[in-house]
């Protein structure tokens, strides 16, 4: 008889266990989850797999198995890849200096063009370990582009005898980093973990966790309207400053741009329903039309930039154009950093780009 009433006792505990695990967790806790798995790692693991590119387009081009175009189009592909990380930096990419090892922004004085001709000049046989000893400044994706796409270079065979060793050893640099930063959220315990689980070592509850996504999210969308307003020459009195632009070489500087607005957009409405928006009940369904209708407008105005960043900034109609992107840039922004924030019962803080 006892016996029995304590294998139905275990059952029911048992059973008690499944059904708690089974169901759903509490919002902020379900929305991390979603985020991490469908937001942030996939765009993690995209950058790792374009930096693997970017190492093997390098050898290839140096090799004479690839052409220049070919070698020009994997670093876009990266650089469209880094853009997007911008409202996704927290955890292993946001310590240690990494993303200046990524890219050296903004270059006012023309440190890249400067220090790569320095260290060649220094170091004409240069070394892989050479590179990693050298400044953040000649080891990512801003001297990758100045040696692809600068006019005062030629990659003809002497040109290829002296700049190749630092194009691959920077590619092969930048496919390390990526893919150390990856496990780093991929370990058992690692950043995706930290995530999804609390509490965790980072985080005392998910309320934490999803304060530091947005601080991330605000961050990228702050640091977006620099890389606009300063090549607009808004801190120089309106005087344009077209070689403060992002990948201003390459012509890269629109689909960058398109690629953080899409990833801060993620974040807010998720993969599948499941983002930061899904966190605001009915009392602020005003406030989240409104940040909708920030983003479609954002992607409208985007859309109908039909030339080149450089083309634009040097015409004055152009340049309304981007100013108006700036001012819904800057709606947008502001949304997140005060009402969002305040309706999440998250306190903002200082972020990353204060003081710039």
């Amino acid at each position: 008889m006892n016996s029995h009433r304590t294998l139905r006792t275990t059952a029911a505990l048992l059973a008690g266990l499944l059904l708690g695990a089974c169901a759903p967790a509490e919002p902020f806790g379900a929305t991390s989850q979603a985020l991490t798995d469908n937001v942030l790692l996939p765009a993690y693991t995209q950058w790792a797999e374009s930096d693997r590119r970017l190492a093997a387009s390098a050898t290839a081009f140096c090799a004479g198995e690839q052409t220049l175009d070919e070698a020009r189009a994997a670093f876009i592909e990266a650089q469209r890849s880094w853009a997007g990380l911008q409202p996704l930096m927290i955890g292993p990419l946001a310590e240690g200096n990494r993303a200046w090892q990524v890219q050296f922004w903004p270059d006012k004085k023309n440190l890249v063009a400067r220090q790569v001709g320095a260290l060649l000049d220094s170091k004409p046989q240069l070394t892989q370990a050479d590179l990693e000893n050298a400044s953040v400044v000649v080891q990512g994706l801003s001297a990758y582009e100045y040696l692809l796409f600068d006019t005062g270079i030629v990659l003809d065979d002497a040109g290829k005898s002296r700049y190749c060793p630092l194009l691959t050893a920077i590619g092969a640099h930048q496919q390390q980093l990526s893919a150390d930063v990856l496990q780093q959220w991929q370990d058992a315990d690692g950043m995706a973990a930290q995530l999804k689980t609390f509490p965790s070592e980072r985080y005392a509850e998910s309320r934490e966790a999803i304060a530091e996504l947005l601080r991330a999210q605000i961050n990228g969308l702050d640091g977006l309207k620099k890389k606009l307003g300063a090549p607009l020459g808004r801190q120089t009195k309106g005087q344009p400053q077209p070689y403060q632009a992002e990948a201003w070489r390459s012509g890269a500087t629109l689909a960058s741009f398109a690629a953080t607005l899409a990833s801060a957009e993620q974040l807010w409405s998720g993969a599948k329903a499941d983002g930061l928006r899904s966190l605001l009940g009915d009392e602020h369904a005003g406030l989240a039309q409104r940040i909708d209708q920030g983003y479609a407008e954002l992607n409208r105005q985007l859309a109908a930039l039909d030339q080149p960043f450089a083309t634009l900034l040097a015409d004055s109609t152009g340049r309304e154009q981007l100013n108006a992107l700036y001012q819904q840039l800057d709606q947008v922004h502001r949304l997140h950093q005060s009402e969002l924030a305040r309706a999440l019962g998250i306190q903002i803080g200082f972020n990353a780009h204060d003081g710039d």
